[in-house]
């Protein structure tokens, strides 16, 4: 793995949620899943009712995470994004791997959360950051 790779993974680690990408019926889609890294592969949580998971295996899927909402209620972090680019397959993770992810939601959109697995294998990782100045920050609060 390279260095920005790396970075990335570590990145990722430090929160729970992000967005996956793909394509349903022509037309982009976007979803929340709840995320875990094994094995340098990105394994994705997310609710099956919405049918992207079936969707998303054997295709090419981007799944972004960052810390915007944390930076923003910490009162001055440097903000982060990490991009992850590949094919995804539907796995079924062990006991271990599924106790890792938490509890499951009790509900997305008024129905019943049925989990589904998905496996990232990333072929393109892209990290942005904006950094922002102590004393700026000082300025503006004042």
């Amino acid at each position: 793995m390279s260095l920005e790779e790396l970075h990335a993974i570590d990145l990722l680690g430090r929160v729970p949620y992000g967005r996956l990408a793909t394509s349903m019926r022509a037309l982009p889609f976007l979803t929340v899943a709840r995320h875990i890294v094994i094995d340098g592969r990105v394994v994705l949580r997310l609710h099956s009712g919405l049918g992207c998971h079936d969707a998303c295996d054997g295709t090419v899927v981007a799944y972004g995470a960052d810390n915007f909402n944390a930076a923003a209620s910490a009162g001055g972090d440097d903000l982060w994004s990490v991009q992850f680019t590949g094919p995804a397959r539907i796995i079924e993770p062990t006991c271990a791997q599924r106790e890792r992810f938490g509890p499951l939601p009790v509900e997305v959109n008024g129905e019943p959360f049925v989990p589904s697995y998905l496996r990232l294998e990333p072929h393109f990782v892209t990290v942005h950051t904006l950094g922002f100045d102590a004393s700026q920050q000082i300025r503006n609060a004042a």
